[in-house]
């Protein structure tokens, strides 16, 4: 009884990071790296702090660490929740973010620059030690104005001459390359894209990267330059509207790539609709592989970018920016095509 007493009293008493140096028998200095999961740490070190972190309860102190310059809050900025590849980056960034003391706090924006400054600047109010931004939509030069203040990680933004932030990309382009790509490689001359009409952010967005490959790709396979690219609005109803309209076109192409699996799957679902057959009338491609993409009654074609792989790259970016280094990194990562129904029926691809 008096031991437990002991631990309940020494539980309810303020606990510092120099009580767990002290119940471990290592320095503060010590305590620090393993909270920050710093490189070289032993995993004999790593159990006697996190055995004393335990023991006593020791809840760090945000606020304090703010002030002291680190709380290892790590800020995720969401443009579109609405996108079904946005889990994917959240797990990746949550996986790297799990062996260390760090925490993501997220914060969901929409397609207004105002909002999106507003939260970028309460994360900073918030002394949070680096921002993730998803696909965001201000200029580079502001971007890099923030950056001054805290570390920042772009990712889903091609800003390669940047020098105040990192960026981590799909090689959009040469996702778009690929879907043409395979869509001539299944015979298909008749080829149109699907991409968004043009908004803030678009000079570095993917959908820009994206067009310009599609582009590339048609030339290359002989089909012209200015190959046509349809743009459909961003909110609905028109959105859906702009896609009966396509696929009620007497000269409707024989195959589509879509700028993402977010408009893919409403494409394929209002083309059931429409009594337009996947893929016999309508060879359809998508951007992101998103887990509904690979649903059996979906079934989409998509370009694997790797969410996860590329919320994982990300995260990592930014602690090294958190811990000192600040010369720009511009991370490019290679995408590939999972091949499904919609671009070519199983038993087509057997025969084949």
């Amino acid at each position: 009884m008096p031991i437990d007493d002991k631990q309940t009293r020494q539980r309810n008493d303020r606990v510092t990071i120099r009580t767990v140096a002290a119940h471990a028998g290592v320095s503060v200095a010590a305590v620090s790296k393993v909270m920050r999961n710093a490189y070289g740490v032993s995993e004999a070190l790593r159990a006697k702090v996190t055995d004393a972190i335990d023991a006593l309860g020791y809840r760090p102190s945000r606020a304090a660490r703010g002030l002291r310059g680190r709380s290892f809050t790590i800020g995720v900025l969401l443009i579109d929740i609405r996108n079904p590849f946005l889990p994917e980056v959240i797990a990746g960034v949550n996986g790297v973010l799990a062996p260390s003391h760090y925490q993501a706090m997220i914060g969901v924006s929409d397609a207004r620059v105002q909002l999106e400054t507003s939260l970028i600047e309460s994360m900073i109010d918030y002394k949070m030690d680096g921002l993730i931004l998803v696909a965001p939509r201000l200029p580079a030069e502001i971007i890099a104005k923030f950056a001054v203040q805290i570390p920042i990680v772009a990712v889903g933004y091609h800003a390669a001459g940047a020098t105040a932030f990192d960026t981590v990309n799909a090689d959009d382009q040469r996702g778009a390359e690929i879907a043409v790509e395979a869509l001539l490689a299944c015979g298909y001359r008749d080829i149109e894209m699907l991409s968004l009409g043009e908004r803030e952010g678009h000079a570095v967005s993917v959908v820009r990267q994206r067009e310009i490959g599609f582009r590339r790709a048609m030339q290359r396979g002989g089909l012209g330059s200015s190959a046509p690219i349809g743009k459909i609005p961003i909110a609905s109803p028109k959105r859906e509207e702009a896609m009966r309209r396509f696929l009620s076109r007497k000269d409707r192409p024989r195959a589509v790539f879509c700028w993402s699996d977010l408009d893919a799957i409403t494409l394929l679902s209002l083309a059931r609709e429409m009594n337009v057959r996947v893929p016999e009338d309508l060879a359809v491609i998508g951007y992101d592989n998103s887990s509904t993409a690979a649903l059996g009654l979906v079934n989409l074609a998509s370009i694997d970018q790797s969410g996860r792989e590329l919320g994982q790259v990300a995260t990592r970016a930014l602690i090294s920016r958190i811990e000192g280094r600040s010369a720009a990194e511009h991370i490019f990562q290679i995408p590939s095509l999972v091949s499904r129904n919609s671009l070519v029926r199983s038993r087509d691809t057997e025969q084949g």
